[in-house]
């Protein structure tokens, strides 16, 4: 029987980063170390409202980037200032979890990351005061699977990785050791 395919930072979460957590933060129970439970990948696409096209383009992407079929998000309500009406379709959004977590977040920080004009590091501010991180990008051309010649419009997105680490501070070390590159 073929053995079952094991991403490369769920094997480095487990032999490397557990043991580190555990000594760097004093943690006695390995079941309280922190881990990430979640990556959400969210496009908004405000233009939608007037060319309904755009929402299918950022389908695609999303689905090229992470491999999973992402799902439109719609508008909850209605709001004349942004000509917006109640149910109609503002973005497209994934939830990764398991294998295709660890997937993303590998190709992230090893490809995706260092692709970015001018990358200095990802801001050590964006955590939310209980354990989560999100971090935006200009655009999806920074991933190697989307191919400039067939892009139709540029989108920015959106990637909040949900741990379940209590602080910012458990939160900062388990990216850390996985290998986010803070700034200095």
């Amino acid at each position: 029987m073929a053995e079952k395919y094991v991403p490369r930072l769920m094997e480095k979460y487990n032999k490397d980063v557990v043991p580190a957590l555990m000594n760097k933060l004093g943690i006695k129970n390995i079941m309280a170390v922190p881990k990430i439970e979640k990556i959400v990948v969210s496009i908004g696409v405000g233009e939608a409202t007037q060319n309904s096209k755009l929402i299918d383009a950022a389908l695609s992407d999303l689905r090229t980037i992470t491999g999973q079929q992402p799902i439109v998000a719609r508008a909850k309500k209605s709001e004349a200032g942004f000509k917006l009406r109640e149910g109609v379709a503002i973005g497209v959004k994934v939830t990764l979890r398991k294998e295709k977590l660890y997937e993303f977040l590998d190709r992230l920080i090893a490809i995706a990351l260092p692709r970015v004009r001018d990358f200095e590091g990802v801001s050590a501010n964006s955590f939310d005061g209980r354990g989560n991180y999100t971090l935006g990008l200009r655009e999806q051309l920074v991933f190697p699977e989307i191919e400039y010649d067939k892009v139709e419009k540029i989108f920015g997105m959106s990637i909040t990785v949900v741990t379940s680490a209590t602080t910012d501070a458990e939160a900062k070390a388990l990216l850390d050791e996985f290998g986010m590159p803070f700034k200095k």
